[in-house]
């Protein structure tokens, strides 16, 4: 069993560390960050990152961007400075595919390994250990951290470079939005035309329009269940990281453009902190008319 450092105990980083635990490895955290009480008799809680790095032999981080990541890694009392030739650092955040080459070649400088491995699923996917885990670095080192991946996830990729997660990352976080936007104009059409918007979810779920969004988003907008799986202001972050991405490749993401205006209403209207299943929220405020609580 591995003695492994996590640094980020929120929504899903809590619940990934129980997994872990569960697993049977040896855990320490940051105290200097929201430690839940659970957590707190099933770990090492420690004073610094720098001290997690020190006693752990795999690092693992998931805070919410890429200048988070950056302060968790190298900042005076980081992880970089606890590190000894040989060890694994992972990082599990959503954040820029450049930036995390950057920094995967500073903490290879220092003797150890990176991977990049951002995950999808929400909370229940964190909870259940089903995440999907995207994962860019060396093939040794993704073999190594592997049993881990194996408890807190499913569909485990190793997809390739140093990066590489991070761009299918941002590519899932694409998908996702644009699901979401479709899901909520359909219910939206529905309820507006008159039909009872869950009988036309559950409808649905037997064809082809048939999703894991349809499925779990298309009920949180019928019964108006928006309190965070996942925010609307992280989603918004991952757009603007596949939007000033395109700029960069010279492409055009318009409907990607579209789902982040419609994330920017929801925003605007008091929204940030919302479930990214109330986009459907813009959708409504421009229509005049809310779909019906089944």
């Amino acid at each position: 069993m591995a003695k492994i450092g996590f640094i980020g105990l929120g929504i899903m980083g809590a619940h990934m560390a129980r997994n872990l635990i569960k697993a049977g490895h040896t855990l320490f955290v940051n105290g200097a960050y929201p430690v839940p009480d659970d957590l707190r008799s099933t770990t090492t809680v420690v004073a610094s990152s720098t001290a997690v790095a020190q006693a752990a032999d795999i690092v693992i981080s998931i805070v919410p961007d890429t200048p988070d990541v950056a302060n968790v890694l190298f900042a005076d009392d980081g992880v970089a400075k606890g590190l000894s030739a040989g060890k694994l650092v992972i990082d599990m955040s959503s954040i820029s595919p450049l930036e995390t080459q950057e920094f995967a070649k500073k903490i290879n400088a220092l003797g150890c390994d990176y991977l990049d491995a951002p995950v999808s699923g929400g909370e229940v996917g964190a909870r259940d250990a089903t995440l999907s885990i995207m994962v860019g670095g060396p093939e040794q080192a993704f073999e190594r951290a592997k049993p881990l991946f194996e408890a807190m996830g499913k569909n485990i990729t190793l997809v390739g470079g140093n990066g590489d997660g991070q761009t299918a990352k941002v590519a899932n976080q694409i998908i996702v939005a644009l699901n979401i936007e479709a899901v909520a104009e359909a219910l939206l059409f529905a309820s507006r035309a008159g039909a009872d918007p869950e009988r036309v979810r559950k409808a649905l779920m037997g064809g082809f329009a048939s999703s894991r969004i349809l499925e779990v988003h298309g009920e949180r907008m019928t019964k108006r269940t928006f309190n965070p799986g996942f925010r609307i202001e992280l989603h918004q972050k991952d757009l603007n990281l596949a939007l000033d991405g395109a700029r960069k490749l010279g492409i055009a993401l318009p409907h990607t453009a579209s789902a982040q205006q419609l994330f920017s209403v929801c925003a605007a209207n008091g929204g940030k902190a919302w479930d990214h299943s109330a986009l459907v929220r813009a959708l409504e405020i421009m229509a005049n008319f809310e779909i019906a609580n089944a």
